[in-house]
């Protein structure tokens, strides 16, 4: 290699330099990082390495790359706050520019000030002699403004607050075949304000009202939501909505204890900042919040199984959105099957209720009757075809529930909330035994087993949960099942009166022809 990185960078190149240096620099985000990080504050960029893990630096960089080439669409980067990840998302717009200066960026943060001051570090960083003469890209002269500028060849960068006005500019090239720039939401909630419904919400409603239609190539411009997560229902919940986002979640603790970056937290500093600080520590730094109020359900209260038990009955529970929001209200749909439970070889009358399947979605009330078509369906390969199901009589419960009234095969179970039934934390406090003495079951392997656990473990008994549809689902599985015991009495007991009938007739006929041989032979 002809330049010394380590050493800083030369002041006289050569063309060879400028081609072997500018190549060096194209080839790698984590390498451009720290060279341009070196020239504009003088501080060497320090790349952690923790032990029994990867660095993040490393871990953030390659997906980057991904995005730029365009193996991924939709990325989200959860990371706790101060590692580094506005550095990086700002030289990622920076490296991008060097190699496809006519990209369009959109750089959104939660304050227009905040997005603004990113925009003009990137702004910074491609004014510099060095970066102009190595990629030979300038920032247009009739460009004076640090949020929003262009290129020499027509690209541009424009920041924006949530809540602003976005106008006039958007993210990505329409109908492109390269990269052509992306969306890129950095810290879109404010840790102090996420707390507070109205304004979380507001920034919710902004983003899938204003801001996500601002990208020039549709579903193929990149987008790139990088921060720390801050409430159980911040923005990131609703993403996950959409198809097709990659995950990556750096908690700043792993499995097994290991710093994500030790020079920034130790072992001890974290567990002690857990300890005294849980909720926030929970959401900000482990990427996983938690309610306020304290969990009814814990995950290890749930009976996790790699096979199926001999089910004998199976039936579906329904809790449909209250409004018409598609990106708000959640529909789930909850197959469960009903089962004996075993203690060793032995067969108990107690019974089980085994999660088989579940769905969340946010989908139009257009939608739902063929969505639940589609679970239905899925459902009835599965060894034991449900006979019943118990949908919720509310809004788009009422328009499911009438399409569906003439469906041949299944029953179905209007479920009525009254003031007699309770409120959903009395329900909530009700189905909780069930689940403390592991009566509920799902398979280990199974892809809605750890939504399903970790919703439940969301589930607070002063209800400052922000969801509980699937809870909802699983209370009135468990109130069918086991609770009032309806499946039994119409499914289980049923077949098991059908088995005495026919034991009754075969009984009958035999004494019957007994009598006759009898009175052949004169007895």
């Amino acid at each position: 290699m002809i330049i010394d990185y380590a050493g800083g960078i030369k002041t006289e190149l050569d063309d060879y330099d400028i081609l072997a240096m500018k190549a060096d620099l194209l080839g790698s985000l984590l390498l451009f990082t720290e060279v341009f990080y070196k020239l504009r504050t003088n501080r060497e960029f320090i790349i952690s390495y923790p032990p029994g893990r990867e660095s993040h630096y490393i871990i953030i960089c390659r997906e980057l790359t991904k995005l730029q080439r365009g193996q991924t669409k939709k990325l989200r980067i959860h990371i706790p706050p101060r590692y580094g990840k506005t550095e990086m998302a700002i030289h990622f717009v920076a490296w991008s520019m060097a190699r496809y200066p006519s990209s369009n960026f959109m750089y959104l943060s939660y304050a227009h000030s905040l997005a603004a001051d990113q925009t003009a570090i990137i702004r910074d960083i491609m004014s510099m002699p060095i970066y102009r003469k190595l990629f030979g890209v300038e920032i247009s002269d009739t460009s004076f403004a640090k949020d929003k500028f262009s290129t020499n060849y027509g690209g541009t960068i424009y920041a924006a607050g949530a809540g602003g006005v976005v106008t006039g500019k958007g993210a990505g090239i329409k109908g492109g075949k390269d990269f052509g720039g992306a969306f890129i939401m950095d810290d879109m909630h404010k840790p102090d304000e996420a707390p507070s419904d109205t304004i979380r919400k507001s920034v919710i409603n902004w983003f899938f009202n204003t801001a996500r239609s601002r990208v020039n190539d549709g579903e193929n411009t990149p987008m790139l939501f990088i921060g720390q997560r801050t409430h159980e229902d911040d923005l990131p919940v609703y993403l996950k909505e959409e198809s097709g986002w990659k995950v990556i979640s750096l908690p700043a603790l792993d499995v097994n204890k290991n710093p994500l970056d030790p020079r920034m937290h130790s072992k001890e500093d974290l567990l002690k900042m857990q300890k005294e600080e849980e909720y926030s520590f929970a959401a900000q730094y482990q990427q996983e919040p938690q309610p306020a109020g304290g969990g009814l359900f814990k995950k290890e209260w749930f009976y996790l199984t790699e096979h199926d038990p001999d089910i004998l009955a199976t039936f579906i529970t329904a809790d449909t959105a209250e409004t018409d929001k598609s990106y708000n209200d959640a529909t789930v749909f909850s197959f469960f099957g009903v089962y004996r439970i075993k203690i060793g070889n032995n067969v108990t009358d107690l019974y089980g209720l085994h999660w088989i399947d579940c769905v969340e979605m946010r989908i139009e009330p257009k939608d739902l009757h063929n969505e639940f078509l589609s679970f239905y369906t899925r459902c009835c390969e599965f060894k034991v075809k449900p006979k019943r199901v118990a949908i919720e009589k509310k809004s788009t419960g009422v328009t499911l529930l009438s399409v569906l009234k003439d469906m041949q095969g299944v029953q179905i179970i209007e479920v009525d909330r009254t003031k007699i039934s309770g409120c959903k934390t009395t329900r909530f406090i009700e189905m909780q035994p069930y689940v403390s003495t592991k009566r509920v079951s799902l398979p280990i392997y199974a892809k809605h087993t750890n939504m399903c656990l970790e919703h439940m473990r969301k589930i607070t008994a002063n209800d400052t949960h922000s969801h509980d549809d699937i809870a909802d689902t699983l209370y009135d599985g468990i109130k069918l099942a086991l609770i009032d015991g309806s499946i039994q009495r119409l499914d289980i007991n049923e077949d098991a009166s059908k088995s005495d009938d026919v034991i009754k007739m075969l009984n009958t006929r035999l004494n019957k022809i007994q009598r006759l041989k009898d009175a052949s032979y004169g007895a």
